[in-house]
């Protein structure tokens, strides 16, 4: 665990007894709980000093009061027993030799589960600390899915955590763990509804992460306080004499926004601290929803509104529960202010979220609403079985934590949160994974819609599926749900797989027929274990991928055999950059094709690596790539067989120069060519061919094509042609 360390572990141990740390948590719990519980609580707290009699913290206080002090920040949430029991035990199965068997023997199975769900996030073996990020987020997710409250607890053991990570004494040890806090675990307080927790523990990080942008922020507010006391006041006396002319009476308090808010609008929007307006938000807390509304039209009536700064979270609450009205309008002293509007019981599951409503504090099961309120859970550990890498696992995640929500609707009205930017096809991973992988259509309010549509806040959305459709690869460009891009991999993944078995187990029958062998899979067998694959299909996949070459494995097959002259291959057209890749040991340039199929590219558009490109395949010809935007499409839209989903490796450059072909316009005046040549040279690049199209008195219009590497180097040309006098204008060519 983090801050600990055990000086003489063999000896027996006097254990310190800190009574203020024990007498705090009791006096927090007697506010809610009874003797009988009460007794159990001193229980647990004698059991963990004499565990971890022989630990001391990095502070030099016994580590036992590390879990009791765990313990008073689920107290403060009015925690139930079993999450109290379980923070103050949930090191010691770890740390100790206590066991979970003893551990349920003493405190019951319920506690002695939940501990072991604690205990499993800390046993991390990994190389990297990315690695062990991610594989730490990983095994969070599989407990906190099994019971909220395990999440709760491991929440309230890093807030402790951090509020004395000043006693580690290695700086990059702060920073990583502050990191680590400021990337997992406060976006999961926030997405359970716990404000508080989360604005503690980003601040608390801000401080050891920034330290100095922190105290510049602290000091700016301080300074305004001072000066600005006055304005606070007058505002709330403004909006209290406001509303009670309207016969509301409402509980209107001002709050600073957080320094780690502040700091990270000052870099969103690139401003200084001075530039920002809104540093204090109002909260004004009523009785019931209708007075919310009420005090909204006042509000409204009485200062002028801030364009788009309205949203309504009672009516369309957020997915972690959360529920206000917020506002900015131009208040007194002409100041844009910010006011959240709410009930008391909104305020408490505001700051507190799941753990002021948890269905375990009653002792009953969890109703359909909380289930639905935590099925983003589900939607992660939906991930892990699609991602092998935890380090994709983190990454896929994140894309849920950091990103603003769009809120759509299905046909029956239930609400769907996604990422902003999210397309129909994320909505249909939403729903389920089976929706999915059959969508073939969508419907935005009503309307069919492209599936690389963006949905926007409040769309309704249904999802038109066929039960023999697949996902498709294009989908991986535009969805931005991980739990869309996992499954999507996974089933090309498999795909790709199948084709590959095919491909190699057609080449390797194709060499034992040559030799005048009869193929059978047995004669494969020992290639298995001497190449060390699971399988044959393995194999296969090896020699369909180009890893493994069929005739090396026919040779180690039959060492003896020795084969007749072959007959020469015939010669590749010259310019198949297939065959320059293959002699030159590098990848393809494309990717979406099994080696060995006849490749190339349209003369119509000449596409370039940079491009985005389509495959037709052509009866004798094979495969030609051609820009996506090419007019010879046109010609093939009734056969869509016949296209291939296919683009540019990542970073791919072919081994020589590759066609650009613009149309230019030129000035008909001496030196004109010249100079036009004289330019693309300047740049780079070549011209292999030159066609004039058109001569009048005052211009010439031509096709020039250029030799460059992709589409960025061709893009240089053509600026470095618009800037010289005698061009007149120079396009890319496009079409037959």
């Amino acid at each position: 665990m983090l801050q600990t360390h055990a000086p003489d572990a063999g000896k027996p141990q006097q254990v310190p007894i800190v009574p203020e740390v024990e007498q705090a948590l009791l006096d927090k719990l007697r506010g809610y709980m009874g003797a009988p519980e009460i007794q159990r609580v001193e229980k647990a707290i004698e059991y963990a000093r004499t565990k971890h009699a022989s630990q001391t913290r990095s502070s030099g206080e016994p580590y036992y009061t590390h879990p009791v002090e765990v313990s008073a920040i689920l107290a403060d949430m009015h925690l139930d027993m079993a999450s109290v029991l379980t923070a103050i035990l949930h090191d010691t199965v770890e740390d100790t030799d206590a066991t979970l068997e003893d551990v349920e023997k003493n405190f019951g199975a319920d506690v002695a589960q939940l501990v072991d769900g604690v205990s499993k996030l800390s046993k991390i073996e990994s190389k990297t600390v990315e690695g062990k990020q991610a594989e730490n987020f990983r095994k969070l997710v599989l407990a906190m899915s099994e019971d909220i409250r395990v999440l709760l607890v491991k929440l309230a053991d890093r807030l402790h955590n951090m509020r004395t990570l000043h006693y580690v004494q290695k700086i990059e040890k702060r920073q990583r763990i502050a990191a680590e806090t400021l990337e997992i675990y406060a976006p999961l307080a926030e997405r359970i509804g716990i404000h508080a927790v989360k604005e503690e523990l980003e601040d608390l990080s801000f401080g050891h992460l920034k330290p100095e942008a922190r105290e510049s922020i602290t000091a700016r507010l301080s300074f305004l306080r001072s000066e600005g006391s006055d304005v606070v006041s007058d505002i709330i006396t403004n909006l209290n004499a406001v509303l009670k002319d309207a016969g509301i009476n409402a509980e209107i308090t001002g709050r600073e926004k957080t320094r780690y808010s502040i700091w990270k609008k000052m870099q969103r929007k690139n401003v200084a601290f001075e530039q920002l307006s809104d540093i204090m938000a109002f909260r004004v807390v009523v009785s019931t929803v209708a007075e919310c509304y009420h005090v909204l039209g006042v509000i409204h009536s009485a200062f002028p509104t801030v364009p788009g700064r309205f949203k309504d979270y009672i009516s369309t609450p957020k997915p972690n529960g959360y529920k206000s009205i917020h506002t900015t309008v131009l208040g007194p002293h002409n100041q844009r202010i910010e006011i959240q509007i709410r009930t008391k019981e909104m305020h408490e599951e505001a700051d507190l979220g799941v753990a002021a409503h948890w269905a375990y504090k009653n002792g009953r099961a969890p109703s359909t609403e909380d289930v639905k309120k935590f099925r983003w859970l589900r939607d992660l550990l939906d991930i892990l079985d699609a991602e092998k890498k935890p380090e994709d696992f983190l990454e896929n995640t994140k894309l849920s934590l950091f990103q603003d929500m769009v809120y759509c609707f299905t046909p029956k009205g239930d609400v769907i949160e996604l990422p902003n930017g999210a397309t129909p096809i994320d909505f249909a991973y939403a729903i389920h994974s089976n929706v999915g992988d059959r969508t073939v259509s969508g419907k935005i309010n009503g309307r069919i819609a492209p599936l690389n549509t963006k949905l926007q806040n409040g769309d309704q959305v249904e999802i038109l599926t066929q039960k023999n459709q697949t996902p498709s690869a294009t989908w991986e460009r535009f969805v931005v749900t991980g739990k869309a891009k996992s499954h999507i991999r996974r089933f090309i993944r498999l795909q790709q797989r199948d084709q590959f078995i095919q491909l190699g187990r057609a080449m390797i029958q194709k060499i034992f027929k040559a030799e005048g062998y009869d193929y059978n899979d047995k004669a494969l067998q020992p290639i298995v274990g001497q190449f060390k694959t699971e399988n044959l299909d393995d194999v296969f996949v090896g020699i369909g991928q180009g890893n493994l070459a069929a005739r090396e494995i026919f040779k180690i097959l039959f060492p003896s055999h020795r084969s007749e002259p072959q007959a020469p291959q015939k010669k590749t057209q010259i310019g198949d950059p297939f065959e320059k890749a293959k002699k030159s040991g590098t990848a393809l340039p494309i990717k979406g094709l099994i080696p060995g199929m006849a490749v190339h590219y349209a003369r119509c558009c000449h596409p370039l690596p940079g491009d985005r490109i389509v495959g037709i395949v052509t009866t004798g010809k094979g495969v030609a790539v051609h820009t996506i935007d090419c007019e010879t499409l046109e010609t093939f839209a009734d056969t869509p067989e016949r296209w291939l989903d296919v683009s540019w490796n990542d970073g791919s450059e072919t081994q020589e120069a590759q066609v650009g072909r613009l149309n230019i316009t030129i000035t008909n005046e001496p030196g004109s060519l010249a100079t036009l040549s004289t330019v693309i040279a300047k740049n780079s690049g070549n011209i292999t061919n030159l066609k004039i199209t058109n001569r009048s008195t005052d211009f010439w219009d031509m096709f020039v094509d250029v030799g460059v590497k992709d589409t960025k180097h061709l893009n240089n040309v053509v600026a470095a042609l618009r800037a010289t006098s005698c061009v007149l204008s120079v396009e890319r060519a496009r079409g037959r």
